[in-house]
C-alpha cells in the first residue's frame, strides 16, 4: 500500500500516522495511506514559507507565470488519470472529474496570465511637487483550507492567485479526499517553484486547521467549508487581526415559472439539485414552482428522476455516484425522514441503495408539497435530496427565493425578459442564473455569496487579488 507525505519546504516528510483513503463506490477499495500531520508540521510550513517569501514576494513575475503555466499545462495533459483519481475518492463521476481538472488547470493557465497583469496606478497629489504611486504587494504567508466536494478545483482557485501575486502558500486539504491535493502537491514540486513557497499539510482541520489559523505566521486564511466552522475561523482570525475569506453554505433557490420552457427547467432543476451526489454549494435544493405550471413539473421530475442512474463513479453510464462518506450518508437519509415528518410528500427517491460493491449509494429524493419553514427547505443538506414550494405568482416566488440566511446562487427558469430582467437585480444572492443550472459556473469570473454563505473579498478571476494583495500607496517629492 502507497504511502503519502506532506510536502515541507521541498521535501516530502512523514507525520506520526497514517490515514487510509476510501473509495465511497467500493469500501474495500484503499487508493493509498496519507500522513496525519500536527501542529509541529505546521510550524515548519509557516517557517519555510516565511523564509521562502522576500525572494519569491520581490523576483521575476516571468518566473512566476512560467512556473504557473507548466502546472497547468501538466494538469490538463493528465485529466484523464486525475480525473479517475478525483472520481475514486471523492464519489463524483468520471466525466465530472476529468471537467473539474480540467477547470483546475485551466485556472493555473488563466493566473499565469495575471502574473504579467497586475497593474498600480499613478495620481497626482494635491500638493504640487510631490507624485502618488499606487501598487499591490503580496500578504505574506497565507493559510489555505479546502472541502472534500472539490478536491482538486477549489485548491486550485485558492492556490494559483496566492502565489500569481507573490504568496507563499500552506494547504490543508480536507482529510477525507487527500489523494486530489496530494498529486497536485506532486505537480508544483516540480514546476520550478522554490522550497517552501508552497507546502502542503495533511490532516484533521481539528488539528492542522487549528493550527494555521493560530499560528502567528499566518497573515491570512482562506477558507471553504461549513458555516460553523467558517464562523469559528472569522472569529479566530479577528483576534489576531489575519485577512480572513470564507465560503460557506447555500441553500440555493431555483425558480421555475408558468411560462418557463417545462422540458429545460426539468434538465436544469436535475442538473442543480443532484448531481455531483448534489454535493455542490451551489446546488438547488429549493425548486420554487408557480401554480400553472407545478402538477406538470412534478410529473416531468418525477419521469426525467426514473432514468437517473446511480452507480459507481467510475463506472460506464453512471450519472450519480456515491454520497462522499458515511456521515453525509447518514445526514442525507436523516434528512428525508425529517422531510416525511414534517409532512412534505416524497414524490420519489431517498432510500438506500445496495448495489455491486459496498459504498455509500442512495437514491436522490424530491419532495413536493413542502412548506417554507420546513427544516428541508431552511438548512443545507449537502445531497441529493430536493423539495418543491408551491408558490402562486412570480412575487412570492421571488420573495421566498430570498427568504433564507444564504445568498450564494438563485436561478430562474422563464421565457420572460421582464422576470428574468427583475430577478437578477433582486435576488439575495451573489451569483444569478437564467435558464441555466446554478451549479455551473466560470473560472475567470467572480465567485462569492452574500448574506452567510460568504465573507471577504470574492474568489477567482481578477477579483482575486483583492485578498491575496494589500494596496500600498506611496508619496515622492519631486
Amino acid at each position: 500500500m502507497s504511502e503519502f507525505n506532506n510536502l515541507i519546504n521541498g521535501e516530502w516528510l512523514a507525520g506520526a500516522s497514517y490515514s487510509p483513503n476510501l473509495n465511497p463506490s467500493n469500501l474495500a477499495d484503499v487508493i493509498g495511506q496519507y500522513t496525519q500531520g500536527d501542529a509541529s508540521h505546521v510550524d515548519a510550513a509557516v517557517a519555510a514559507g516565511t523564509a521562502a517569501f522576500p525572494a519569491w514576494s520581490t523576483g521575476s513575475v516571468q518566473a512566476r507565470s512560467d512556473a504557473l503555466d507548466k502546472i497547468g499545462t501538466e494538469i490538463l495533459a493528465r485529466k484523464e488519470e486525475l480525473g479517475a483519481l478525483l472520481a475514486r475518492e471523492e464519489g463524483k463521476t468520471r466525466a465530472e472529474g476529468i471537467g473539474e481538472v480540467t477547470r483546475a488547470g485551466q485556472i493555473f493557465k488563466f493566473f499565469a496570465g495575471e502574473c504579467l497583469r497586475l497593474s498600480g496606478e499613478t495620481v497626482p497629489s494635491v500638493r504640487p511637487g510631490i507624485g502618488v504611486e499606487i501598487t499591490r504587494e503580496p500578504v505574506g504567508v497565507v493559510g489555505l483550507i479546502t472541502p472534500w466536494n472539490f478536491p482538486i478545483a477549489i485548491p486550485a482557485w485558492k492556490i494559483a492567485p496566492a502565489l500569481a501575486f507573490g504568496n507563499c502558500v500552506v494547504l490543508k486539504p480536507a482529510d477525507l479526499v487527500p489523494g486530489s491535493s496530494w498529486a497536485l502537491a506532486e505537480i508544483i514540486h516540480r514546476s520550478g517553484i522554490p522550497a517552501g513557497v508552497f507546502n502542503l499539510v495533511m490532516g484533521r482541520g481539528s488539528v492542522i486547521g487549528n493550527a494555521l489559523v493560530q499560528h502567528p505566521g499566518i497573515h491570512a486564511i482562506s477558507f471553504t467549508g461549513s458555516v460553523g466552522v467558517g464562523r469559528g475561523i472569522a472569529l479566530e482570525c479577528a483576534k489576531s487581526g489575519k485577512k480572513v475569506q470564507l465560503e460557506m453554505g447555500g441553500k440555493n433557490p431555483q425558480v421555475v415559472l408558468d411560462d418557463a420552457n417545462l422540458d429545460q427547467a426539468v434538465e436544469l432543476c436535475v442538473q442543480s439539485a443532484f448531481y455531483s451526489t448534489g454535493q455542490r454549494c451551489t446546488a438547488s435544493s429549493r425548486l420554487i414552482v408557480t401554480d400553472g405550471i407545478y402538477p406538470r413539473f412534478i410529473e416531468a421530475m418525477k419521469a426525467r428522476m426514473a432514468k437517473i442512474t446511480v452507480g459507481d463513479a467510475l463506472a460506464q453510464g453512471t450519472d450519480i455516484g456515491p454520497v462522499s462518506s458515511q456521515s453525509q450518508l447518514e445526514q442525507d437519509l436523516g434528512y428525508v425522514e425529517i422531510g416525511k415528518a414534517e409532512g412534505a410528500t416524497l414524490a420519489v427517491g431517498g432510500e438506500r441503495l445496495a448495489l455491486g460493491t459496498e459504498g455509500f449509494y442512495m437514491a436522490p429524493a424530491l419532495f413536493s408539497d413542502s412548506g417554507k419553514t420546513m427544516r428541508i427547505n431552511r438548512e443545507e443538506i449537502f445531497g441529493p435530496v430536493a423539495s418543491v414550494i408551491r408558490v402562486k405568482d412570480y412575487d412570492e416566488a421571488l420573495a421566498t427565493a430570498n427568504d433564507t440566511e444564504f445568498g450564494l446562487s438563485a436561478g430562474i427558469a422563464t421565457t420572460s425578459l421582464k422576470y428574468a430582467t427583475h430577478f437578477k437585480r433582486h435576488s439575495q444572492a451573489g451569483m444569478v442564473m437564467v435558464n441555466l443550472p446554478t451549479a455551473g459556473v466560470d473560472y475567470h469570473v467572480p465567485f462569492g455569496g452574500r448574506k452567510g454563505s460568504s465573507y471577504g473579498p470574492r474568489e477567482q478571476g481578477r477579483y482575486a487579488q483583492e485578498f491575496f494583495t494589500i494596496v500600498k500607496t506611496a508619496y515622492t517629492l519631486a
